[in-house]
């Protein structure tokens, strides 16, 4: 890569991890999508940010889309286009900013997949023992589906974080916003087994408030959920597999079908926008409908 994309990929880098204070995860995608962008520049012989225009934009994409890239990849990547050529324009390093003219890629969003109510009830039924990391898993699993919170607010969580008084949890979310989240009792009680049989024989010195431990004493890593997930639901004969999403996919369909309105389902997830949160009214209707053709007899 020239001398001069590299400054500036360094200098967006910087802008989005302390500026925009995205996620580690949010900033590796812009980055992989900026760096694919700028090393087909390269390649016509350009030097410099100020090369970009509209047309290297649409071509680029358009390559994209011929490469047989997913309908949520390009809107990812146009995303990414649109933030680096806006903090491209602010710098000074463009007249314009030319991804002010791209189109939205509109992703489509695919039905996520959920477990049944008593197919939740059996993977959350299996029976655990005194083991450290069975207590540990069991409290997991109780905690992704009384909560629908997502992986990384998981992994986040600290000692302290759980209020068993009044039943709820303190969970950091997306770009750093705080919400409190209510539990349930089945899940306060697998925390509790966790933290008093299990998590105090794994403390280490540099253990910290950790709610949730690695076997060595750190903190747990999201890989290491997700492994959990998976591993519990393949115990479950029938059960459908996904993971640590699928769980939150799971509660949220799970609280509308039980009479839950839609705002308190999005507060519960921590979504921004309620569009967000109204796919699982599709979720709802889809499974509404497959009932009805299996059930009813003029279906």
């Amino acid at each position: 890569m020239a001398p001069g994309f590299e400054e500036a990929r360094e200098a967006f880098e910087r802008h989005l991890r302390a500026e925009r204070d995205l996620s580690p995860h949010t900033v590796r995608a812009y980055l992989a999508d900026v760096d694919a962008f700028l090393r087909y520049l390269a390649l016509s012989g350009a030097e410099t940010p100020a090369a970009i225009d509209i047309t290297v934009l649409r071509n680029w994409l358009g390559e994209q889309h011929d490469a047989g890239r997913s309908r949520a990849t390009l809107a990812r990547r146009t995303a990414s286009l649109r933030a680096f050529t806006a903090y491209a324009h602010r710098q000074g390093w463009l007249d314009s900013d030319p991804g002010l003219l791209l189109g939205t890629a509109k992703a489509g969003r695919a039905l996520p997949k959920v477990l049944g109510h008593e197919q939740m009830a059996a993977v959350l039924n299996v029976p655990v023992t005194t083991d450290p990391k069975d207590l540990r898993d069991q409290a997991i699993m109780e905690v992704l589906y009384a909560t629908g919170i997502r992986v990384g607010e998981l992994c986040a969580l600290d000692v302290d974080d759980v209020d068993r008084e009044r039943h709820t949890i303190r969970v950091l979310g997306k770009g750093r916003k705080e919400r409190v989240v209510p539990i349930g009792l089945p899940a306060l009680r697998a925390l509790d087994a966790w933290c008093v049989r299990g998590r105090p024989r794994w403390i280490r010195e540099r253990t910290g408030p950790a709610l949730f431990l690695g076997v060595r004493g750190g903190r747990i890593d999201a890989g290491t959920v997700r492994r959990i997930v998976h591993a519990r639901l393949a115990r479950v004969e029938g059960t459908p597999d996904t993971g640590p999403h699928g769980l939150r996919h799971t509660a949220a369909t799970h609280m509308l079908e039980g009479g839950a309105d839609l705002r308190s389902v999005q507060e519960l997830l921590g979504h921004a926008s309620l569009g967000t949160t109204q796919i699982y009214t599709h979720v709802s209707i889809d499974r509404l409908r497959a009932a009805y053709r299996q059930a009813h007899p003029r279906a």
